[in-house]
């Protein structure tokens, strides 16, 4: 069970009136907090540094997406203004793909965050098919039983990896753990692992643990239209995110790593 009360907030703030835990946060623990000045927040226990999450919503927020404002961080502590209120998944598709129109000149971030509470590796890198063998891929190879290794390794190796990822991608910037429970109210982003990538690993990662509502496809295409194949690509952009899911829970999840190599002829 986690604390009913939630931790000391950052300086500035006013102290907790009320607070009830919330659920979810897979990674965190998580409580809805009235401040003695009346307002609502979220305060969250992040599992590494706060200050990393709370970058990554002022970042998307900067690039016109839609984030919680953040109040206050201090060391694991992150405190965010309470949202709430149903959106229209057409909204959200045209703000994601105007996040996706901000572009770096290289793949990666300025420094190393996380992905739920594991490390994500960020270096600047001009190759996109290179980013993603060498700092989505090969770092989790060592969770993957040894038959399903090889078939990996293989194709990152011998320009497998290469003929399926490379389609003039541009390295913009992305939320980089868009799954549904990361997404509120069809309104908000929450959550964020952000870096400059493949665009298409945001949708991706969206489409494996559910489907991208119709909305919010056609919104996307609105303002950034798909380039050809990207179903096929997405087939291998899933397979970073589930290899995350090995790593942390486990061997339900090589099924689907499985599933998508054999989708790709690897």
């Amino acid at each position: 069970m986690g604390a009913s009360r939630p931790p000391d907030l950052p300086a500035g703030l006013p102290a907790v009136a009320h607070a009830r835990p919330l659920a979810g946060g897979d990674v965190g623990q998580v409580w809805h907090a009235t401040l003695a000045d009346g307002r609502e927040v979220v305060v969250k226990r992040c599992p590494g540094e706060a200050e990393l999450e709370a970058e990554g919503l002022d970042a998307l927020r900067a690039a016109g997406g839609p984030t919680p404002q953040v109040l206050g961080v201090e060391g694991d502590v992150l405190v965010l203004e309470h949202v709430s209120g149903p959106g229209d998944p057409q909204t959200l598709g045209r703000q994601l793909a105007t996040v996706h129109t901000t572009t770096a000149d290289a793949f990666g971030w300025h420094r190393d965050n996380l992905i739920g509470p594991l490390h994500q590796s960020n270096r600047w890198t001009t190759s996109w098919p290179r980013f993603l063998a060498e700092q989505r891929l090969a770092p989790h190879l060592d969770v993957l039983p040894s038959d399903l290794a090889a078939r990996l390794e293989r194709a990152m190796h011998h320009g497998r990896l290469d003929a399926v990822a490379d389609h003039d991608v541009v390295p913009s910037l992305v939320h980089g753990d868009l799954w549904g429970g990361n997404v509120l109210d069809d309104r908000w982003l929450i959550d964020p692992a952000v870096h400059h990538a493949d665009a298409e690993i945001d949708l991706a990662m969206l489409d494996l643990f559910g489907s991208i509502p119709p909305a919010m496809l056609r919104g996307y295409e609105e303002v950034r239209p798909l380039d050809a194949g990207w179903e096929r690509r997405r087939d291998l952009l899933q397979l970073p995110p589930l290899l995350v899911h090995v790593r942390l829970f486990g061997a339900a999840y090589l099924g689907g790593v499985a599933a998508r190599l054999d989708a790709l002829g690897w």
